[in-house]
């Protein structure tokens, strides 16, 4: 296990621990006990969720907080609902997910050159963390982004991603930011080596209501590997001159 493998998985046993939020405590417990007739044989995590993905990502995808019959059932970000299901499709598709599903912590999944995490470690009553839910979080994602030392473009999923994101990379020291750009999907903006990409978020309120398409969801991942492709053509040059 490499230097950075180990660091994460302290900060990971460092957030599965986590009761500094007693609302969300309570709720995602509650939601374990109790469950949903669909998942009722299913024994649910009921914890906060840690990040996942390759310790060496370029990619780092930050979004709102886990589910409650998603994440907070399967213990792993983005995994076991409707938004998982389109988000590793689209990473699958682009290369960055060894499969197009992720349905458990056991399946098999892998992610390549990407990590997942989210503002917010465990799931919110109504998806709405509170401003200081999400300040008690934020720890845990500036811990994330110092080991996550390769990542050179960072995805919002929803404006709250998108923003906690900046936040965090702002009170990090990486990045200065003059001015908050306004969320709008698809924007692009860099600051010194980051670029910064915001998408909607893969929720059922946008994708049924058609307004996140897997056509404009891939022109994201799309948009990423342009993007990656470009720094590591530029980074090629710079060594032979």
């Amino acid at each position: 296990m490499s230097v950075h493998s180990r660091s994460l998985a302290d900060c990971e046993a460092r957030i599965i621990q986590c009761r500094q939020c007693p609302r969300l405590v309570r709720w995602r417990e509650r939601v374990a006990r109790e469950k949903v007739k669909r998942f009722a044989a299913d024994e649910y995590w009921g914890r906060p969720i840690p990040g996942f993905g390759d310790p060496e990502a370029r990619l780092l995808l930050v979004g709102l907080a886990p589910a409650a019959h998603g994440g907070n059932r399967t213990g792993r970000m983005f995994t076991g609902d409707r938004s998982g299901d389109w988000l590793f499709r689209a990473l699958y598709r682009a290369g960055f997910a060894n499969q197009a599903t992720s349905v458990n912590r056991e399946d098999g999944t892998r992610l390549r050159g990407c990590y997942i995490t989210a503002a917010v470690r465990c799931a919110p009553p109504e998806n709405r963390p509170t401003r200081s839910e999400l300040a008690r979080c934020q720890p845990y994602l500036l811990q994330e982004i110092a080991l996550l030392s390769s990542v050179q473009v960072v995805v919002g999923l929803g404006r709250i991603g998108f923003e906690s994101a900046l936040a965090a990379y702002r009170t990090s020291g990486l990045i200065a930011v003059p001015r908050k750009p306004r969320f709008a999907h698809g924007m692009v903006c860099t600051f010194g080596a980051l670029t910064f990409i915001a998408s909607f978020h893969p929720s059922q309120q946008n994708t049924f209501t058609g307004r996140l398409t897997e056509e404009m969801f891939d022109g994201v991942f799309a948009t990423v590997r342009n993007l990656l492709g470009g720094i590591r053509a530029t980074a090629a040059r710079k060594n032979r001159t």
